[in-house]
């Protein structure tokens, strides 16, 4: 059958198909503005009642509170902001945009607004995608000055949603879903891959407890074990101490100005990457135009490893792939092996620097990461026979987690061009075929 052609028309939001409406928030749903409850009372919180908070928020679709929990005395005197189960939440002052379902009944802060829906007329997850697709226009609705943008409540429910019809709502969300879903999946997996890779790298390198020549755990096995007089522990027979600066080099990353411009467009590693993410591809970076002369210096290759400065101190990011005009930012710096035969063994490493950097900070917080401080910082270096048993050991973990990154980049490439097609109504989804997934 061929598909009936879409009729459009203008609506204070924009065009829409003909046969979609334009509604408030607030007469499609029930807004209900978070608290804090006053931390002085301790018995508000305990493991009842998931809170949620704005670090909660973006992370998957639907949301589990990470950090507090509202105790029932809390839940009682919060009752009327209590939102049930599938309600959507929205960020609505600073950086605005974060959105997320309700897992299970729960509360939340002051900085979220939240819709409990009327199922009768929008589906949760159309909600969720239609505020994901339309942060500008939020955005405008935003008072507060220059600084920060700050939805009231009042604003909020007066916002407008368009929508179509509840199966069409359904049949939109569904694509979307799936979508999000197998990235969430594969995040899943990557963090479960990450800890089992870390396991491995303590069982060997930490506890000692590598195959020896039978295959068995060295140290248990009565593995022949030395006192080393600079970690004043012992260690495997054989195995020495290194220092970073000894199988690397390290450089500071590019200082720019914000309205800077140049001949030529580069990708750029910030610190919010480095602190997000544990690989990264040049897809999922900002761009920034610079002069080529200028940055050159600061282009990074494959398997170069990104520590953070400042900011979020310590943390450790690996670089991969196709790395053509990418560079990275002052707050950072690169470490680039002499040899990179051995980089996942050195990436591991510099993963449990944080902490030992701890005792090289000024005072009682990790406050920033020099040169100087990584050159000398001292670690175990195995025999090269162990290195390369653990890097066939660890390369089919680093290789699917690897596959998992493309494959969650190239979904999330899908699901951004699909939303504000599928969201406005410029790709419609044929009814007649529901019965036919």
């Amino acid at each position: 059958m061929m598909e009936k052609e879409t009729k459009f028309k203008q609506t204070e939001i924009g065009m829409i198909p003909e046969d979609w409406e334009v509604k408030k928030i607030k007469d499609i749903g029930n807004v209900i503005t978070g608290k804090t409850p006053s931390t002085i009372v301790k018995e508000y919180f305990s493991l009842d009642f998931p809170f949620i908070k704005i670090p909660d928020l973006g992370k998957s679709v639907y949301v589990d509170a990470t950090e507090e929990m509202l105790s029932k005395k809390g839940a009682e005197l919060m009752s009327s902001l209590r939102l049930p189960k599938d309600s959507v939440m929205f960020l609505c002052l600073a950086t605005i945009g974060k959105v997320g379902i309700t897992k299970t009944d729960s509360f939340t802060n002051q900085q979220i607004n939240s819709v409990v829906p009327d199922k009768r007329k929008v589906t949760p997850l159309w909600i969720y995608y239609f505020l994901k697709n339309n942060i500008s226009y939020l955005e405008s609705l935003g008072g507060g000055g220059s600084v920060y943008t700050n939805i009231s409540k009042s604003k909020f429910e007066n916002a407008l949603v368009v929508f179509p019809k509840i199966d069409e709502q359904e049949r939109i969300a569904k694509i979307l879903f799936s979508l999000d879903s197998k990235i969430e999946l594969n995040q899943t997996m990557n963090k479960t891959l990450e800890a089992i890779g870390q396991a491995i790298f303590k069982h060997w390198f930490v506890d000692f407890e590598f195959p020896n020549e039978e295959g068995k755990p060295y140290k248990s096995s009565d593995g022949e074990m030395v006192y080393n007089e600079e970690l004043r522990k012992e260690i495997p027979k054989g195995w020495r101490v290194g220092r970073l600066g000894d199988y690397g080099t390290f450089k500071n990353g590019i200082n720019y100005l914000r309205n800077e411009t140049g001949d030529t467009d580069f990708f750029i590693v910030n610190v919010r990457d480095i602190a997000n993410n544990k690989l990264l591809l040049k897809e999922s970076l900002d761009k920034i135009n610079i002069d080529f002369k200028k940055a050159k210096e600061y282009l990074l290759n494959d398997k170069d490893i990104l520590i953070a400065r400042s900011a979020s101190p310590g943390e450790v990011s690996l670089v991969l792939g196709n790395l053509e005009k990418v560079i990275y930012s002052g707050f950072s710096i690169r470490y680039r092996l002499n040899n990179s035969n051995n980089f996942l063994y050195f990436f591991l490493i510099l993963q449990g620097l944080k902490e030992n950097l701890l005792n090289f900070s000024i005072g009682t917080t990790l406050q920033s990461v020099n040169q100087e401080t990584l050159k000398n910082m001292k670690f175990i270096l195995p025999s090269n026979d162990i290195l390369k048993e653990f890097n066939k050991a660890i390369e089919k973990i680093f290789d699917k987690t690897y596959n998992n990154l493309i494959q969650i980049q190239t979904l999330s490439q899908i699901r951004d061009s699909l939303l504000p097609k599928l969201i406005s109504g410029k790709i419609r989804i044929p009814l007649e075929d529901k019965d036919n997934d």
